[in-house]
């Protein structure tokens, strides 16, 4: 399955410790703990809402890495929260922690949830039909991973930062 993640280009796209900053699906130090889009409009969504940008101008200095990375065809269990919840804001973060914590402790290392950071309906990308148009309306997921995943194979595809369009497309805080 092949997904999709922006990370600071110093760095690997995947996390190899515990120690990472807190998300909506992990405390801190709660880690490895892999968050990935099923789309690269997805994935720039995600940065752009963690990092709280509105501005264009600020989005034209951004330089990040984006991968793409095939995971294992596994099992991932539905997340069972309310959308409320799974696409709510820093408020509704202990809710998907505990429920997250709760899944780990029963086993469950793999999870899809709702992608809290793009707007409903237009992950769909784009198509070509008389110049560029927007695709078929779709629903962004995000895959998360509690585990490391060292036989995952990943490509940059880009080191630059995300088009200025995404900023429409991103549900912010």
């Amino acid at each position: 399955m092949i997904v999709f993640r922006q990370t600071n280009s110093r760095y690997p796209f995947l996390w190899e410790t515990a120690s990472q900053p807190a998300a909506r699906y992990n405390a801190e130090n709660d880690g490895p703990a892999q968050y990935f889009a099923d789309t690269v409009d997805g994935a720039w969504a995600e940065f752009i809402r963690h990092a709280e940008i509105t501005d264009p101008q600020e989005l034209l200095e951004v330089r990040r890495a984006l991968w793409c990375i095939d995971l294992p065809d596994e099992e991932y269990t539905q997340v069972a929260l309310s959308i409320e919840k799974t696409t709510g804001d820093k408020s509704s973060y202990s809710d998907c922690q505990r429920y997250a914590r709760s899944l780990r402790d029963s086993g469950v290392t793999r999870f899809l949830a709702p992608s809290a950071a793009i707007i409903r309906d237009q992950a769909g990308g784009y198509r070509v039909e008389d110049g560029l148009k927007r695709g078929i309306p779709k629903s962004g997921n995000i895959y998360i991973v509690f585990d490391l995943l060292p036989t995952a194979p990943g490509w940059r595809a880009a080191l630059a930062g995300p088009p200025i369009e995404i900023l429409n497309l991103t549900n912010q805080f």
